[in-house]
């Protein structure tokens, strides 16, 4: 039985979390933590019931820090992943942390910018950099996206503890299914026209892709939200099928997925990469259930004049709960809370620094 809903809130000036009860109508926060610190990301480890963000200091760099009282206090670790001198890169940004799945204790991904992927075996104390990704042939290609050369994406299959994907922009999506023995592109279907009036272009790589999640009752099938649409695969990325009509642009940053029902998912459209507002300066969620065959328009209770704001790509997340709350952080600090699926919306809690993330907790 659920008795608390967290939400996790990644800010450019700390950490925020938000505790409700299953009514997720009246709204606790605490915070900041970290504070006037850039927190890219946050995430719940479900298998120890800890927290982790991944936060960037001024002076220190950026780091990963663990809590296992849900945020109160934090570890102060020593450093943050740090790349082999022999590669020439030093660290910019953690960009994203992603636990480990439940049989594999104390493990703890990370990405970062420039792009790479790192793993923890032991909650965050020590990093070991995956170097096969950086061997890739086509490392020397990728090619910063707006946001920069970063790793932003980390998403594990839940049966099979070989394959896993990552996300980089402006590189697409690469998947192993060696255990990260090795890594290919898995971009098929996808486009890559970034530039005004050039028309579609299938390349095997080099594409913007913004975030890609799954539902693990369908492990084979994903969804992501590119610089150049919304794709679904049911074949585990080996091909991708647009499925961005129906949506008033191809061009969003974030997505979710429904964590019971595999076919329903909901994105927040802007116009482009260049205006990164909503069409029309009204903000809408996007929401289907088919799969993306058909698409809803979602606005009750969104603001519909002057709304100049963007929801980041780690800004959308859904809770655990029937039905599914939905929660929608902005670049100008408005957190919306929907406890419908959607259909109607509250500006969850005061106005917050620059929104980087949202992530969820069910206790």
């Amino acid at each position: 039985m659920v008795r608390q809903v967290l939400v996790l809130v990644g800010t450019k000036k700390g950490a925020f979390v938000m505790e409700s009860g299953p009514a997720r109508r009246r709204w606790k926060v605490r915070g900041p933590y970290h504070e006037g610190q850039n927190v890219m990301h946050m995430a719940f480890d479900a298998r120890s019931g800890a927290l982790f963000a991944a936060v960037g200091d001024p002076w220190f760099g950026s780091r990963v820090y663990r809590s296992t009282d849900l945020g109160h206090t934090w570890n102060e670790p020593q450093s943050g992943p740090t790349f082999p001198a022999e590669t020439g890169l030093k660290l910019e940004k953690v960009w994203h942390v992603e636990p480990g799945r439940p049989g594999e204790p104390g493990v703890i991904y990370a990405g970062v910018e420039p792009a790479a992927l790192f793993k923890s075996t032991d909650n965050g104390e020590g990093w070991q950099f995956v170097q096969s990704l950086n061997d890739h042939p086509s490392r020397s290609t990728w090619q910063p996206g707006g946001g920069g050369l970063c790793l932003h994406t980390i998403v594990l299959d839940p049966v099979d503890p070989k394959r896993m994907y990552v996300a980089i922009s402006a590189a697409g999506v690469f998947r192993t299914t060696d255990g990260g023995a090795s890594w290919h592109p898995a971009n098929q279907g996808t486009r890559v026209n970034f530039m005004p009036d050039q028309p579609p272009e299938y390349a095997e790589m080099g594409q913007c892709v913004h975030k890609v999640v799954l539902n693990s009752s369908e492990p084979r099938r994903l969804y992501q939200q590119n610089h150049c649409g919304v794709y679904r695969s049911d074949d585990g990325a080996d091909q991708w099928v647009e499925i961005t009509e129906g949506l008033p642009s191809d061009w969003g940053l974030g997505i979710a997925v429904h964590p019971h029902d595999a076919d329903t998912i909901w994105v927040c459209p802007g116009i482009s990469g260049y205006k990164h507002w909503p069409p029309d300066a009204q903000m809408a969620v996007y929401r289907t259930r088919n799969q993306g065959e058909t698409w809803e328009k979602l606005t009750r209770g969104l603001p519909q004049k002057g709304a100049y704001l963007n929801v980041l790509r780690e800004g959308m997340a859904v809770d655990a709960l029937q039905p599914v709350g939905l929660y929608l952080g902005t670049n100008t600090g408005q957190l919306f809370s929907s406890a419908d699926e959607g259909d109607s919306w509250r500006q969850a809690a005061q106005l917050f620094p620059g929104i980087n993330s949202v992530g969820t907790a069910t206790l």
